[in-house]
């Protein structure tokens, strides 16, 4: 086969290649827009379209040589796969790593509005994953960070009393204290933190009573422009503002918005979620992780074989929750899983050495 044949041919597989991964995204698109309404929902078809430009540019370099429909690359069709049953912020994280890593910036064949739309894609997909992250905060957050706790704090505890030369029964009930002290006081933290931080946004917020005074300002006084001065507004800037509300007060009946912003108003719940649900999460997430190093021994298992088993489960599932981090943060994944994995075992580790020092 001739060198300038060959090459034609690889061409034209790369082509095909880009029309399948094109179809497959634009597919993705469709849909989590199925599972969405309103404007994210117009913004993933725009998405979808833009990639449909895209397949007809391959179409027509193609052109004859188009060939039988072939499949997308696996974790596109993986992430088609999730969007049709989940159409979560986990697809949109994984879509957004995939519009990142986008060949058309390298590749002649592809038009520079191509390239350009892929990095764009990848900023408008960014957007939509923080929205998503953001509605998961609060309780979600909880939730996470407390299985990891659990598994972390549990598998220590442990290893370090298994190290010492106790005896299956004894760890096994030291571990079960650990776990509901833990869950306990991880509950507790949580609900007193979102609890003040809920309290400190109220604290914070306008008092609507205080409208009813707004008709009895001295009006050369203007003390109003205070108010506005103390929620961020330049001087200039309040002292316009505060005369344009006074002068709706001689024109207009009822109450007058004196809540006008200096800055974005902020959706407490989706800021700080709620004190009941993250401590529930709290609770039930530190227990979930806290449980996994107590399985070998609520099996019989003893000895070495317990500590072995207890790490490999929580190694599992320290690998779990730091890919999960990893998605949620935009971060990359395998890289996130190995850190959480890192140094959940450290920590264990110095708790094991510990107790072999004890126990020797």
């Amino acid at each position: 086969m001739s060198t300038g044949r060959a090459a034609r041919e690889a061409e034209i597989r790369r082509w095909r290649r880009y029309l399948a991964d094109e179809q497959a995204e634009a597919s993705v698109y469709r849909d989590l827009a199925g599972r969405r309404s309103g404007e994210e929902r117009d913004i993933l078809l725009a998405l979808a379209e833009a990639e449909g430009r895209h397949e007809a540019h391959w179409r027509d370099l193609l052109g004859d040589d188009v060939g039988a429909p072939r499949k997308g690359a696996l974790r596109t069709r993986m992430l088609g796969f999730l969007a049709r049953r989940f159409g979560s912020v986990f697809v949109l994280a994984l879509a957004q790593r995939a519009e990142s890593g986008s060949p058309y910036g390298a590749d002649a064949d592809a038009t520079d509005a191509m390239a350009a739309d892929e990095r764009i894609h990848e900023e408008v997909v960014r957007g939509l994953a923080a929205r998503g992250r953001q509605r998961l905060s609060g309780s979600f957050r909880a939730a996470v960070f407390g299985v990891n706790d659990g598994l972390v704090s549990n598998l220590a505890l442990v290893l370090g009393v298994g190290a010492a030369g106790m005896p299956a029964a004894t760890i096994l009930f030291t571990g079960v204290a650990g776990l509901l002290a833990g869950a306990l006081s991880m509950a507790a933290g949580e609900f007193v933190s979102v609890r003040s931080q809920r309290e400190l946004l109220e604290a914070s917020s306008p008092s609507p009573s205080n409208t009813s005074d707004l008709g009895h300002l001295d009006l050369g006084a203007n003390e109003l422009t205070l108010v506005y001065r103390a929620r961020g507004m330049s001087p200039e800037k309040a002292e316009i503002h505060a005369r344009e509300v006074l002068r709706t007060i001689t024109i207009a009946t009822g109450p007058v918005d004196m809540d006008a912003p200096a800055s974005e108003p902020v959706d407490e719940h989706e800021t700080v979620g709620t004190a009941v649900g993250a401590a529930l999460s709290s609770f039930c997430f530190f227990a979930s992780g806290a449980v996994l190093p107590l399985l070998p021994y609520l099996f019989g298992l003893s000895g070495a074989t317990a500590m072995i088993g207890a790490a490999v489960l929580v190694g599992l599932a320290l690998l779990a929750t730091g890919a999960i981090v990893g998605l949620l943060s935009g971060g990359p994944p395998l890289r996130r899983a190995l850190r959480q994995l890192g140094i959940g075992l450290g920590a264990a580790a110095v708790t094991y050495a510990l107790g072999l020092i004890v126990g020797g």
